[in-house]
């Protein structure tokens, strides 16, 4: 079994933790990724310094494309074929390429392996996975659902069995990952059967200052009307929206903070974000033909009480939360309310293990 260096690179933050044979954490730092770029040179005291010697390097990737469907040894066909998917993730696959650089510099001797964001979702029916677009466009481009945040979606798909004390055959689990980000997905078996994220990242829930789904039709109509520039409609989207668009903040604590004070704006973006995310469970669930298990999972999944009190207030579905074990959860931990049909849970997000998981194997490999 191999010591594991992970390395997470975000859109402000490179984030490395080292974790031994049986997933321990040994050590863990994070980094600030400034605009200039990384700061090679706390990078390098870091790896020389705060964490300790491994045998293998895994890289979150958050791009595989149609080609990579789960995770690869890097080499130089592969770093090749991650930087012709740039244009799929510009906003994200810069980073993690520029970390995979500056990391493999250091460490030369080293494999590394890449594990995807997006692989998990390569398991997605064509039903699900496939726009409604013409042919010619789709085949053309490659065009088709990708999802995201699959790393945390795998976790969760492995994890919740165990906690839960039951088989993962046959079980049917929709994992809410929540956080800046936030996506749904619906497991089977442990494997991935639709999701709320696209092609892009954009779509799907509200999220701290992405719009989540929107009618296309309505960005058409705004193109058409106003003199909007394509990139600045596109920084609105991405950084100006969601709940900093509604409320005027990203934080999901500060949103509760000032619905509860009766603020009107807050009052809204929480409606709205809360009538998406319920929305999606149910639309999970019936990609699921049902539901046993509802996990959360990521900043917001796990901190906060009373977004899993009302998003989990889904009756129909079988599910519903005891107050006094969703107030104090300890990770992992089930919230269940006694009599209800289907179980729900607080999941601690944990790609680190399921990347190491997955470089062990990628390493095993002829």
């Amino acid at each position: 079994m191999a010591r594991v260096l992970v390395v997470n690179a975000g859109s402000s933050s490179l984030k490395l933790s080292l974790l031994d044979e049986d997933d321990r954490t040994l050590a863990a730092c994070e980094l600030a990724a400034p605009r200039a770029g990384l700061d090679r040179a706390a990078l390098l005291a870091a790896l020389g310094g705060e964490l300790g010697q491994a045998d293998v390097v895994a890289h979150r990737i958050v791009h595989g494309g149609q080609r990579f469907t789960r995770a690869v040894r890097i080499d130089a066909a592969v770093r090749a074929a991650l930087e012709e998917l740039v244009d799929l993730a510009p906003l994200h696959q810069p980073k993690s390429l520029e970390a995979l650089r500056a990391v493999s510099d250091a460490l030369p001797a080293l494999p590394a392996i890449a594990c995807f964001d997006t692989a998990f979702h390569a398991t997605l029916p064509p039903g699900a996975r496939t726009y409604a677009l013409p042919v010619r466009w789709n085949e053309r481009w490659g065009l088709r659902r990708y999802g995201f945040h699959g790393l945390s979606h795998a976790w969760v798909a492995r994890r919740a069995p165990q906690l839960l004390g039951v088989p993962s055959e046959g079980l049917r689990i929709v994992s809410c990952h929540l956080g800046a980000g936030a996506s749904l997905c619906a497991a089977l078996d442990g494997r991935s059967l639709d999701t709320t994220m696209g092609f892009t990242p954009l779509e799907g829930l509200v999220m701290a200052t992405r719009s989540g789904s929107v009618d296309p039709g309505l960005l058409l109509w705004i193109q058409e009307h106003t003199d909007l520039a394509e990139r600045d409609l596109a920084d609105a989207l991405e950084h100006q929206a969601g709940l900093v668009g509604l409320a005027g903040t990203a934080d999901m604590r500060e949103v509760l903070r000032r619905a509860r004070a009766g603020e009107g704006a807050a009052r809204l973006a929480l409606e709205v974000y809360l009538h998406r995310l319920r929305a999606g469970i149910a639309a999970m669930a019936a990609a699921l033909g049902g539901l046993d298990a509802l996990v959360f999972t990521g900043g917001v999944g796990e901190g906060s009480p009373e977004i899993r009190a009302a998003a989990a207030g889904l009756a129909f579905l079988g599910l519903a939360v005891d107050r006094a074990a969703n107030r104090r959860p300890t990770l992992d931990a089930e919230i269940t309310a006694p009599g209800a049909r289907a179980r729900t849970c607080v999941i601690r997000a944990r790609e680190d293990r399921e990347m190491a998981r997955q470089a062990r194997e990628a390493l095993a490999d002829p």
